[in-house]
């Protein structure tokens, strides 16, 4: 299985089909498996790169996750396209692999084309996000079905990374960390904001949010679902993959 070095720890990454390159980042309590069932919608259009990211799914385990975690995601990411060595490519990020995805463009927008951010808070988390997420995580952990998810995600292991995570997304929003390390308005590289109007895994005024930060920026492109759970990339697979690559399309000429 191929895997890089990231701060000494190895990190997983697996690729489907050829063709322009496209990073996809899992979110929190996730992995590249939530991909997986998407890849016969990309990989004939794309040279797809799935990765894990450090401490989740087949990447080697950490002792805690930084508060800072999508930033640090965001140079694990920078990190694989400098391994690869593929020259630019186009980042897809969902939920907390959104924040990563902006994030990666903001520090090198010279390795990426494109972002598609989809299904996530935006600029701020949501008020009171540290207590609905932290009820959100024992609900889920009671749940069969979510249990399920988060072990074929995960492994064996998959409650300690759960509460990991939950840690650091508890500090980061208590402590009101700043989401991206760079201003908004720096980003040059192109972005597609996508989300549901019926995700309610994401702040309620998600919409709104989505056109005050496209406001902000040089280069962007709203897709609001009207149907479909959390995200959107998942729960619309079909017409988000069209989307996706006619938005990459166009931006590459």
């Amino acid at each position: 299985m191929p895997f890089f070095k990231y701060c000494g720890r190895s990190v997983f990454y697996i690729e489907y089909g050829t063709g322009c390159p496209l990073i996809f980042l899992h979110g929190n309590t996730a992995s590249s498996r939530m991909f997986e069932p998407l890849m016969p919608l990309y990989a004939e259009n794309f040279r797809c790169i799935l990765i894990d990211f450090s401490g989740n799914g087949r990447s080697e385990r950490v002792d805690h996750f930084p508060p800072d975690l999508w930033h640090d995601e965001a140079m694990q990411t920078i990190a694989l396209a400098e391994h690869l060595q593929c020259g630019k490519a186009n980042l897809a990020g969902t939920s907390g692999g959104a924040w990563a995805a902006v994030n990666a463009a903001l520090e090198r927008p010279d390795l990426f084309h494109t972002v598609t951010a989809d299904s996530f808070d935006g600029r701020t988390l949501h008020d009171g996000f540290a207590g609905s997420l932290i009820a959100e995580r024992e609900a889920a952990k009671a749940d069969l079905q979510a249990r399920q998810f988060y072990e074929w995600c995960q492994g064996a292991d998959w409650e300690r990374v759960v509460d990991l995570d939950t840690k650091a997304l508890v500090k980061c929003a208590e402590e009101r960390r700043s989401l991206f390390r760079k201003p908004l308005e720096a980003l040059k590289v192109p972005v597609l904001l996508m989300g549901s109007r019926e995700d309610r895994m994401c702040r309620e005024d998600l919409e709104l949010e989505y056109k005050e930060m496209a406001a902000l920026l040089p280069c962007a492109e709203i897709q609001m679902f009207e149907q479909g759970g959390h995200p959107a990339i998942a729960s619309n697979a079909g017409k988000a993959a069209e989307i996706i690559r006619d938005f990459i399309r166009k931006k590459q000429r």
